[in-house]
């Protein structure tokens, strides 16, 4: 039988020349992305962090002659100040940062504590697409650690070019400065995946348990894009039905009991509908006293979910007639989010460890 550990790469130094300069390499990096994060609530912060956003072009398809003035000289004068007090009402005091960033790092924390027993050469980081620690940051930062080889997960169950693919862009930005570049893969969105189905089904049932009243409905509430990008391809309005579709199968539920809904539009052009605001006015209107709201496109709660659905859209219910209402956190680092994102990472690096 061939002895199979002579076929290891050796040691650096036993194939480098003794007056080469040092080197690392054989290590396999997961760098996990999420969307991003102001560093303060005050104006300043909140300036940078939204121009840096609302820049983008895969998130703005405005022609820049028609956005750039729109942008600098109308939103970047008014809304720093609007969305700092806005984030003051979720800020994570102890840290002095936003929940999203507090909550990205534990998942990065925990996903390094279940998979250190699966390979001593893995490392796992973390990144935001927007602000800090920035992308380009973490890779080299990977790079310098031995990482010949780097897997980007955009933190999105469902694809989006305004979520995934300008993560995906920033990442393969990143390689355009290095010498010697690692090799890249970026993970495929999981809104199907059965091990994401049966965690938000359990999800729900153990946060609808711990309720003091049944809801007789259940918003599944996705961040909305403008219309336009769906009808110019993305598949973004698809996967997040079939998410909830899916759910309610797992689930047993009648189309009626849990529905889709679309938050946190932008403008004048339309987004994807039915809007979550509109649809839980309605709803408190109609005589529906009580009401229930997940999340299922965010991997963390964050603004969208802990200012906009728990604080903004529980006020609209009971300003219209609505007594008994419940935002359900998302996955976070629970234990059934973690199982999402392992079961996501090992698929991907099948045959790199």
């Amino acid at each position: 039988m061939n002895d199979l550990s002579q076929l290891r790469r050796p040691a650096v130094a036993t194939v480098l020349p003794k007056d080469h300069p040092p080197v690392r390499f054989g290590r396999v990096g997961v760098l996990i992305v999420n969307l991003g994060t102001p560093e303060g609530t005050d104006y300043w912060s909140m300036r940078r962090y939204l121009k840096e956003f609302l820049s983008d072009r895969r998130v703005i398809e405005v022609p820049r002659a028609i956005w750039w003035p729109i942008l600098n000289l109308i939103i970047l004068s008014t809304r720093p100040q609007k969305s700092g007090e806005a984030y003051e009402t979720i800020w994570n005091k102890e840290r002095d940062e936003s929940p999203l960033k507090t909550i990205t790092r534990s998942q990065s924390d925990t996903l390094s504590g279940l998979m250190e027993g699966k390979d001593p050469r893995l490392v796992v980081d973390w990144a935001m697409r927007y602000g800090k620690p920035s992308i380009v940051e973490r890779m080299q930062a990977l790079k310098e650690q031995g990482c010949e080889k780097i897997l980007v997960v955009p933190l999105y169950p469902q694809y989006a070019a305004s979520t995934t693919a300008t993560v995906n862009d920033k990442a393969f930005e990143a390689l355009a400065g290095m010498r010697w570049q690692p090799a890249l893969r970026t993970a495929a969105p999981w809104h199907d995946d059965p091990v994401y189905i049966e965690a938000l089904a359990a999800s729900l049932t153990r946060h609808l348990e711990g309720l003091d009243f049944e809801p007789e409905v259940i918003l599944t509430s996705y961040h909305g894009l403008p219309e336009s990008y769906l009808r110019k391809g993305d598949p973004y309005h698809c996967h997040c039905h079939k998410t909830t579709r899916l759910l309610r199968e797992r689930l047993g539920w009648p189309e009626e009991r849990l529905r889709v809904t679309f938050q946190s539009r932008f403008g004048k052009e339309p987004w994807l509908q039915p809007y979550t605001d509109v649809t839980v006015k309605e709803l408190a209107q109609s005589g529906v006293k009580r009401l229930a709201i997940m999340t299922p496109g965010f991997v963390s709660d964050c603004l969208e979910t802990l200012e906009e659905i728990a604080i903004q859209n529980g006020e609209f219910f009971h300003e219209a007639g609505g007594e008994q209402f419940a935002a359900i956190p998302c996955l976070n680092d629970s234990p059934e989010g973690m199982r999402v994102l392992q079961t996501v990472i090992e698929r991907e690096l099948q045959g790199w460890l």
